[in-house]
């Protein structure tokens, strides 16, 4: 029962990619259902003919809970499983299922949730979205509470297998809303073994804050070229669009957010940072970009040192590896 658990969480890891889940431009929507082999998410065009949410949110399941025109795929919501009620407060949805829902096999449940996640996270004003049983939330096969489910909990990472993805809680450092401190957060983030550690550090910094008051140091459409660890150095080597700088925000906050959260990393000391593999420059006036730059916690609201907020990360990520292993 415990690997099965497992397997729920991993299969709905790989495939709950939610980046991009928002409206398209020319107001279609996508309708997400499970492929015909039950093995990963297919979907298909929407145009609904409401504005209203609530509505909308009805003809959606509705949709996921018919079978689909299509041969290749199957209804999102099983026949049995039925939807007992529909809740929208202050952003946040809530779905009640029947006690159907609970006798879905693994691979079943987490497709299905997925779905209807993915389908539903695209309605203006709903942000976060969580299952109930009969009046009970959805829980493992463990016990604990799955809760409230969005876009930041997840990372994407197409075509990997189910079976390759671990948990690992993140220290990440973004501006504060003036641009001239730094504000920590702590992130518990599930993502493919295939990716290394400060790859994913550099994805959830260019991700953003999940406090919309936090500013994001790392600007919107920067590419990562590579990112690599040798000897205690993080080579980090992003694309020109890492000029196009929030002049908002100071540059020692833009440079310490990303040297800050990778020397979290129990591998890393130091950070050196290009621009096209380039490291002749400076950033901006005065940061050389051949410098290795170590931590600086001085401009952290409520600083802590390196040692202590590692020894914090490592303590919680061991009990995180506990938890998979008796699982």
């Amino acid at each position: 029962m415990k690997k099965i658990s497992i397997l729920v969480a991993t299969m709905l890891l790989v495939v709950l990619s939610l980046a991009g889940c928002k409206k398209e431009e020319h107001g279609e929507y996508k309708l997400y259902y499970v492929d015909i082999d039950v093995t990963k998410l297919v979907n298909m065009e929407y145009s609904p003919n409401t504005t209203d949410k609530e509505t909308l949110i009805q003809k959606m399941i509705t949709r996921l809970s018919e079978k689909p025109a299509s041969s290749d795929m199957r209804r999102a919501i099983p026949k049995d499983v039925k939807i007992k009620s529909v809740s929208l407060k202050n952003d946040l949805l809530t779905i009640d299922f029947n006690k159907k829902y609970k006798e879905m096999n693994a691979t079943e449940e987490v497709l299905t949730r997925a779905a209807v996640v993915r389908t539903l996270l695209q309605v203006d004003g709903v942000r976060k979205i969580c299952f109930t049983v009969e009046g009970d939330p959805l829980t493992n096969l463990d016990g604990d509470t799955i809760g409230y489910m969005n876009e930041d909990s997840f990372v994407e990472n197409p075509g990997e297998q189910i079976n390759s993805i671990t948990t690992k809680q993140l220290t990440l450092y973004f501006a504060n809303s003036s641009g001239d401190k730094l504000v920590k957060e702590t992130r518990k983030v599930h993502y493919s073994s295939n990716i290394s550690m400060e790859k994913l550090v550099i994805e959830q910094l260019m991700k953003g804050s999940s406090d919309k008051s936090l500013l994001s140091t790392i600007p919107k459409g920067t590419q990562l070229i590579n990112v690599s660890v040798d000897d205690g150095v993080c080579y980090v080597n992003l694309d020109d669009t890492f000029k196009n700088q929030n002049y908002e925000i100071k540059e020692s906050v833009v440079i310490y957010s990303i040297v800050n959260s990778l020397t979290e990393l129990d591998e890393v000391d130091k950070v050196q940072i290009s621009i096209n593999g380039d490291t002749s420059g400076v950033y901006r006036y005065s940061f050389k970009l051949s410098k290795m730059y170590s931590p600086d916690y001085s401009m952290v609201k409520g600083p802590e040192s390196k040692e202590k907020s590692k020894e914090k990360n490592k303590e919680k990520n061991k009990e995180i590896n506990k938890d998979s292993k008796q699982k």
